[in-house]
Formats: structure tokens, C-alpha cells, sequence
């Protein structure tokens, strides 16, 4: 399955057996916004709402930290999820919150799941059919096993620092990147990790929502500095908008990308961490 699906193809697909729509809408707290209930006002006939915010680690200091494989175990499998299952996930975010359904998804072990190009904002825009409320799950079996390969941590990133083997990539924008932005979360330092390269995640989408093509993509790549013969570590704020990055890569082929998943929120957060401001 690929990585990106049309809305044509998903209004061709609506309805097989093997089929799981989920929608992976996802706003930060200052959107004002309530993924919940906008689901239920109004979603693509047949999906089930994922509810991203609830599948991370309770237990973790840092916030969208990937969740145990048994808690994401539960979830997935009270919404449905089958091992042969196909998987859409979409949203109506700003922050292109399916991304990140994606790669948990693909991390967790499942390889037939897609993002939906253009997600809510396109399938409505082509006047396509919506339901209302809650639809009903089906009972799903599906073990999930994390792959430790797809995920970095704070000491890994600081390894790579004297042994550089990985470029980190920063999806976030550039005030922030260069430090010139202060961040809106309490007693993170301002700047990015030393050595990262920056693109913001903004920059890869068309106005209708669609992710831009793969010549696009490569470019884009290769003008932030990026060798794509080289290993990549995407990075973010809170590991949400650096599976972006972790997508687009997916579509030049690239397999050997991983996610910082603390990002930031655990870096700008440690006094001990070296830090760089401006650009890289």
C-alpha cells in the first residue's frame, strides 16, 4: 500500500471489509479547537476517531511520547485493527496531525497504512458525502511490536553529536529554529539542536492540502542541505510535525529515517544539553 492515498481512491475503497478509516485530527491547545466534536459533527462515512492525543505515554515527562505496544495494543484493537488490515488515517489539522498516526502505525508494525492527500479539508472541498456522530468498531486483533530502529533517543542524539552518522532535520519554523522566536512552553531554551538542518513542515503542502510531489520534496530536501545517500533523525517540538518529515522521505524512498521523539520538549528542557541559535 502506499504511503498516500487520493480521495478518489478512498471513495472507490469506502466500505471493503478490509478497510480502516481512522481520523487522526490533532490541534495544539491555542487552535481553540475540539477534535472530538468536530469528528462527530461531521467525518468521512465509516471512520472511527483515532484520538491521537490519548496514544502517548502516560508515564513519560514529555509530552506525545510514543505509548507502550500494550497501550497502543488496547486502542488499536478496540477500534478494529486487524494484522491484514489496510489502514487511511486523516485529519483537518494544521498541523498535518496524520503523520504522525502514520508512523506510529508503520512503527508499531503494520505496513498497509496510508495518510489521505488532502485530507478532511479536500474531501470536503469536492463536496464528498460526511456522517455524523460515532460510528461502531469492530473487535480487532493486532499485536503490536515496536520498531526500535524507527525512534531516537536524547542520548542517541547527543552520540551522534561526537559521531556524527545521522543528519537531524527540525521541522518546526524558522523563528524558532534560529531562536529568534521564543517558545510558548515554559523553561524551554530557545534555539535547535548544534549541526541540524531546518525545513518546516508548512513549506511541503499545496494549498488544496496535498503533499507536494516527489521531484518537490527532493528539492526541498537538497536546498535545507540535506544529503539523501545519509541516514535522517527528523525533529520537531514534541515529536509531532518531524513524522512530516519522516513521510515525506518515506516518498523519495527513503527507509533510513528516524524520529527524535522527545525533540525539543525534552531538549530545550535540559540545561545540560548544548544548544545553537541562528541559522545552521
Amino acid at each position: 500500500m502506499d504511503s498516500l492515498v487520493s480521495t478518489e481512491w478512498l471513495a472507490r475503497e469506502l466500505g471493503a471489509a478490509d478497510l480502516l478509516v481512522l481520523d487522526a485530527s490533532y490541534h495544539l491547545a491555542d487552535a481553540g479547537r475540539d477534535a472530538a466534536a468536530e469528528h462527530a459533527a461531521g467525518h468521512i462515512p465509516g471512520a472511527l476517531f483515532l484520538d491521537l492525543a490519548g496514544l502517548a505515554d502516560p508515564a513519560a515527562p514529555i509530552e506525545n511520547t510514543m505509548p507502550p505496544a500494550d497501550h497502543f495494543t488496547a486502542r488499536m484493537e478496540r477500534l478494529g485493527l486487524q494484522e491484514n488490515s489496510r489502514v487511511v488515517v486523516y485529519d483537518d489539522s494544521a498541523i498535518r496531525s496524520a503523520a504522525r498516526a502514520w508512523f506510529m502505525l508503520r512503527l508499531f508494525g503494520l505496513r498497509n497504512v496510508a495518510v489521505l492527500d488532502g485530507g478532511l479539508g479536500k474531501w470536503k472541498a469536492e463536496g464528498r458525502p460526511l456522517a455524523t456522530g460515532r460510528e461502531a468498531p469492530r473487535a480487532g486483533r493486532f499485536p503490536a511490536l515496536a520498531d526500535a530502529r524507527r525512534l531516537r533517543s536524547k542520548a542517541d542524539v547527543l552520540r551522534n553529536l561526537s559521531e556524527p552518522r545521522e543528519q537531524l532535520v527540525d521541522a518546526r519554523g524558522a523563528g524558532r529554529f534560529t531562536g529568534e522566536e521564543a517558545e510558548s512552553r515554559p523553561g524551554l531554551a530557545s534555539g535547535h539542536i548544534p549541526g541540524s538542518r531546518h525545513l518546516h513542515y508548512a513549506r511541503l503542502y499545496n494549498p488544496d492540502g496535498t503533499l507536494w510531489s516527489e521531484e518537490e520534496l527532493r528539492e526541498a530536501f537538497r536546498s535545507a542541505g540535506v544529503d539523501l545517500d545519509r541516514p535522517v533523525v527528523t525533529t520537531c517540538g514534541s515529536g509531532m510535525t518531524a513524522c512530516i518529515l519522516a513521510l515525506a522521505l518515506d516518498r523519495l524512498g527513503k527507509d533510513d529515517v528516524a524520529l527524535y521523539d522527545g525533540s525539543w520538549s525534552e531538549w530545550g528542557a535540559d540545561p545540560a544539553t548544548p544548544k545553537a541559535t541562528g541559522l545552521a
